[in-house]
């Protein structure tokens, strides 16, 4: 006997989940909450339909995930996770509830039109933690610089002796300067933060190197020039399996690295990058770009052309990211299987 399917739409919320059960012709057998619980989701489900297998869809947002994959390892369920920004264009109505939310999830699962998006293992989420920690951590230390600079600006004091950040310059700062004795607190203050945040940036960086130190992929892209720790995690973490990608392009596009296309009539032309990506994976990818072109010859020859064509140098980073982006597909992508 055919074993029959039901549908399931799962509108996430901290505090609980809306369920709306769907049969195969698309009729209500179940819309309502229930605790943000697999268990308790499974039973709501159970109850809902007489048996069969059950197909759900979840928008992805934070814990999210790790819902679906409880569903997938405890309960035996097929999850997508569907991509919150196509399905918010698909309601299309201005009216928005929980139930009318779970009811789209359940509907596009049953038709096959469910905006997926990638679930990353285990291994891949936690490797996310660490890299986002890292971000933090340097974010606070880029802002305790600025604080500084700020007070030497506000106080109009210059004559340092070297650069910003050389050893000269900051004792400089902390012994010579004429700043007031406000000023000067929250000057030490800030070196104070800058020394902390750096012993923790070390920390988090050696955390890294453990995790990934058998990590293949990793391996491999540090094999690549001009490619270090930072970059290498970024971008594990960020794009996963180079191979869940159908194209070279389609990495490109992901990474944030691909123009946009603006086509109108017979006039097709492109604009600025694509938005849709994670900034800090393109903010990376950029930095490595600058490497790139010292370290890399084929990003090398490729800037030089661009060069001499007039083109601006922003744009001819982000070619050269663009250009190395494709390549690399094609050389991790057979890194899939062990990955």
């Amino acid at each position: 006997m055919e074993q029959t399917i039901v549908y399931a739409g799962l509108d996430y919320h901290q505090k609980g989940v809306q369920i709306c059960v769907l049969n195969a012709q698309g009729q209500v057998l179940l819309n309502r909450p229930v605790a943000n619980d697999w268990t308790a989701i499974v039973r709501a489900v159970e109850r809902g339909h007489q048996g069969g297998a059950v197909r759900a869809s979840i928008e992805a947002c934070s814990g999210a995930a790790n819902l679906a994959e409880e569903l997938v390892m405890r309960a035996g369920w097929h999850v997508d996770l569907a991509h919150a920004g196509y399905v918010a264009r698909m309601k299309g109505s201005p009216d928005k509830s929980d139930l009318s939310d779970a009811q789209l999830l359940a509907d596009l699962e049953r038709v096959g039109y469910v905006p997926r998006v990638w679930m990353a293992p285990e291994y891949i989420v936690e490797l996310r933690r660490l890299v986002r920690h890292r971000r933090t951590l340097v974010d606070e230390r880029r802002k305790a610089k600025q604080r500084i600079r700020a007070l030497l600006r506000d106080g109009r004091i210059a004559g340092a002796p070297r650069g910003p950040w050389s050893l000269e310059w900051c004792f400089w700062v902390r012994n010579v300067a004429p700043l007031s004795a406000q000023s000067r607190w929250v000057i030490e203050e800030c070196f104070e933060q800058l020394a902390w945040v750096g012993e923790r940036i070390a920390r988090s960086e050696e955390r890294l190197r453990e995790v990934t130190r058998e990590d293949p992929l990793v391996a491999a892209l540090l094999g690549e020039p001009g490619i270090g720790h930072v970059t290498a995690w970024v971008l594990r973490a960020g794009v996963g399996r180079f191979d869940r990608f159908r194209s070279a392009r389609q990495l490109a596009r992901f990474c944030g690295a691909s123009p946009r296309n603006t086509a109108s009539g017979q006039r097709q032309t492109t604009a600025g990058l694509v938005e849709a990506c994670d900034r800090y994976l393109r903010a990376t990818l950029m930095e490595a770009g600058h490497r790139l072109r010292r370290y890399d010859a084929a990003s090398a020859a490729l800037a030089a052309r661009l060069g001499a064509a007039g083109k601006a140098p922003n744009v001819i980073t982000a070619a050269v990211v663009n250009r190395w982006l494709r390549r690399l597909w094609h050389k991790m992508r057979p890194l899939g299987l062990a990955c």
